[in-house]
């Protein structure tokens, strides 16, 4: 198979309602079957609503988690998968054997396989465990899929190694976009007035969601991602009004040389597809430059410094260094 049509959704979801945001998700699904999709990815913790979630006390958390795979949500993925012959990825609370809470992405597969990744790097709230390992697994489709959940892939070291460990296709599910960053030339929050007035005055959230505190700001790094690591990457985000921000959707699909293959400039809920030219794999920058590593060289790497930050930390710190 020389070429694979994926795709990526940015929707809206609604904080806590599982049965909503499923519904929309099989709508998406459903749609995406028609165009031929193989492999679909829904943004991050799409199923259960994101940012709400960190005002939640434990309770809260414990009523939004369910088991993997044998929870009701993951039923849902499992069934679609089948029906529709596509590998079908999207974002929930997990609740493990131990109690432990993880923000989990789950990828069904047609044939009833499950995969799932807890976020390594996970900030939301202190009653959430982040995941301790990498997540790539092989398909039927005769490629093979790594999980990295919004802020593990901005830590360069992950994307690289879930290349070594011989990914084709990065999923890298999202809720990002018009957050209050400490950096002083990072993303900013987006007024929401302007989410809310967007079907009578659409041109100046479009140059928000266009501007840095969306599109340019993942074009800092996304592409760099995919190229550097010769990698296809599946970017899904939601989109719209998430607890008080405004996400930004940007949904889109990247070549292993880092170049937009497809994207979303929609200021609502949409479906981007593409059609994946396996034959640029081989032959990729990225995987070159990976084979001219000196990991001799890399000790530091795994060096501790002192001033590393916990997620948490590294989320919410001033400190603008």
């Amino acid at each position: 198979m020389l070429n694979l049509k994926c795709g990526v959704v940015q929707f809206e979801h609604r904080p806590g309602d599982r049965a909503a945001n499923l519904a929309t998700i099989e709508r998406f699904a459903r749609a995406a079957h028609e165009e031929g999709v193989r492999i679909l990815a829904f943004p991050e913790m799409c199923i259960t609503g994101y940012w709400h979630a960190r005002r939640l006390d434990a309770a809260g958390w414990r009523a939004l988690a369910e088991r993997v795979p044998q929870g009701p949500s993951t039923e849902v993925l499992v069934r679609l998968a089948r029906e529709l012959d596509m590998v079908i990825g999207a974002g929930l609370v997990e609740s493990d054997s131990d109690g432990r809470l993880f923000n989990t992405y789950v990828v069904a597969l047609p044939d009833g396989g499950v995969h799932s990744h807890r976020k390594l790097h996970a900030f939301e709230s202190p009653h959430i465990s982040s995941g301790d390992r990498y997540t790539v697994f092989d398909t039927p489709m005769g490629v093979r899929i790594g999980i990295l959940i919004c802020y593990d892939n901005n830590l360069v070291e992950n994307v690289r190694a879930t290349a070594l460990l011989g990914a084709d296709i990065l999923i890298a599910p999202h809720q990002t976009g018009g957050t209050d960053s400490r950096s002083p030339h990072g993303m900013k929050p987006i007024d929401p007035a302007l989410w809310h007035d967007r079907h009578v005055n659409p041109e100046p959230l479009r140059a928000e969601f266009q501007g840095d505190k969306g599109r340019g700001w993942l074009m800092r790094w996304l592409p760099a991602r995919a190229h550097d690591n010769g990698m296809f990457l599946l970017f899904a985000n939601g989109v719209g009004f998430d607890d008080g921000e405004i996400r930004t959707g940007n949904a889109m699909i990247l070549d292993p040389y880092g170049r937009i293959v497809a994207e979303s400039d929609a200021l609502d809920e949409d479906l981007v597809t593409a059609e994946l030219d396996l034959s640029l794999l081989p032959l990729a920058t990225g995987r070159r430059w990976i084979r001219g590593r000196r990991p001799e060289l890399y000790s530091i790497l795994v060096e501790r410094r002192g001033d590393e930050l916990a997620p948490l930390e590294a989320r919410f710190s001033t400190d603008p260094t």
